[in-house]
This record gives structure tokens, sequence and C-alpha cells, in this order.
């Protein structure tokens, strides 16, 4: 038995719940009011946060209710063995404490070029090959050793993917040889099989499903650009056909399973309740 397998029994249910980031409350969907409203709709709060702007007012209010958290990172590249700096890895781990945060995560991409600052971030996804794969592994396994916390790194959205490798495939190479769990995005994997013109449930069949600890779901919609279809990964209210299709595939399978995150923060709450039901239809909460 692994490291991972042997500290499942302490990785909590957190149920379902929202995503934010640094001023969202403010242009959308405030989590607290959502939660005091409809507390048998969501249960805890997933912060995207990245060392320049910090924590912000909202997920400290929602820190102060003694509600769970997570960590969403926006601001290390996991692919980049020399982006995991000293003291990105302590500041980091320090606002995750600070809310006390259940796990950390983030899209095992590429967030920004050169040096980390605001004005150069982008999300660019991995390069689906061996060597970026063991680059990852090596960044996951550092902050997971010094920081104490489960590290799940999520696939990312891309208009074009390079490298041979289906991306279940990399992320699978990943969780084995890092000894972690993952974060499986539904939306960003609709995307990807779109891209590469698959079937939304291709490439599952050696996917380590029993490390899946966190699901999101998120709006698409398909769209063109001088010929080139794609689907926009825009978190609109309404999730595609094929992110539900996965969603619903891989719950069953996902023995171990620990949260679903509904990324609709930005849109207006009327438009996304129906689909908070319908989450906690499919995946049940209780304390």
């Amino acid at each position: 038995m692994t490291k991972f397998f042997e500290k499942l029994a302490k990785v909590p249910c957190l149920g379902v719940g929202i995503s934010g980031e640094f001023g969202s409350a403010s242009k959308g969907i405030d989590a607290c009011l959502l939660q005091e409203n409809y507390p048998e709709l969501v249960h805890f709060f997933e912060y995207g946060g990245d060392l320049e702007r910090g924590l912000d007012e909202h997920v400290r209010r929602w820190a102060m209710t003694g509600l769970p958290t997570t960590y969403h990172f926006l601001d290390v590249n996991i692919e980049e063995r020399v982006d995991l700096t000293k003291d990105w890895l302590v500041n980091t781990v320090e606002m995750a404490k600070e809310i006390n945060a259940a796990w950390v995560c983030g899209d095992a991409g590429r967030w920004h070029f050169g040096r980390r600052e605001r004005g150069h971030q982008m999300l660019m996804p991995p390069i689906l090959c061996m060597d970026s794969v063991l680059e990852s592994v090596n960044n996951i396994r550092q902050i997971q050793e010094e920081s104490g916390f489960c590290c799940l790194p999520e696939n990312p959205p891309a208009v074009i993917y390079l490298g041979e490798m289906h991306i279940l495939e990399y992320f699978a190479e990943i969780a084995e040889r890092a000894d972690c769990g993952l974060l499986l995005d539904c939306a960003h994997l609709a995307i990807f099989q779109h891209s590469r013109k698959l079937s939304p449930l291709t490439g599952f069949d050696n996917y380590p499903f029993e490390r899946v600890i966190e699901l999101h779901v998120a709006g698409g919609t398909l769209t063109e650009t001088n010929g080139y279809p794609y689907i926009d990964d825009d978190h609109s209210p309404e999730p595609i056909e094929a992110t539900w299709e996965i969603l619903e595939y891989v719950i069953s399978r996902a023995t171990n399973l620990r949260a679903i995150v509904y990324e609709c923060e930005h849109n207006i709450l009327e438009e996304c309740l129906d689909n908070f039901v319908k989450l906690n239809q499919l995946f049940p909460f209780t304390k």
C-alpha cells in the first residue's frame, strides 16, 4: 500500500462546493450568502489564489465560519521544475493554512511565461509526453513532502494540445509516479476529447479512478474562430452534454471521491441553482 492510500482515511469528504477567486464575489455569486440561504446545496469553497493578490475578504469571511475550503493555486508551472521556488511554496502553504484548506490543487500546466507576475499570466496545457510527466512528478512530490498537504493536479483546458499521449494517460502516469490523488475536470476533459475528435469517454481503460479525490464541472460553449471549431471554457451556467456524461461515468467508479466543485461563480445565482441540486443528487453529502 502506498502512502497516498494510507493517508486517505484523513482526507475529509467535503461534498459539493463552489469555486471563487480574488474579487469574484463582487461580480458574481457570493459563496457565503449562497451557503447561508441554501446550506443543503453548498458545503465548501474552493479559492483560486496567487501570491500577488493573496486572500480576499470573501474567502476570509468564509473561513471565519469554520466551513471547509480548498486552495487552488493559479501561479505555478507544475510542468516546469525551476518554477517551484522555496518562496512560492512557503507563502502558498501559509495562505492555504490561513483558510484551513483541506488540500491544495491546481491545473498542471503553465500559468505564466517568464517571471511570476500578473501581467504574464496565462494558462497553457502541459506537453503530453513522458519528459513532462517526470518533471511534474518531481514538483508534486516536493509540494506534498514539504507542505504536508495532498496536492491534486488538474487537467487544464486548451484550444490545442501538443504531445502524443492522451491526457488521461498523462495524468494516470503522474498519479502513480508521484503517489498523489487527482482532480479531474470533466469540462476540461470534454474539451480535450472534442479537440482530438474522440468520444467523451475515450481513454479511461487504465485510468486510476481510485485516486480521483475531486471533480470539477463548468459550462462551455461550442464556438469557431477562422473556421476552427473548439469548446470555449467560459464557465457559463450550463455544462455541455459531454461534461455531464463524463461526470456521471466517473462518479460511479471513483470510490474515494471527496468533492465536486461547480465553477459558476461569475454567473447569476438563479441560473445555477438547478445544477447545484443535480450535483447533490449525483453525489449526496452527509456530514
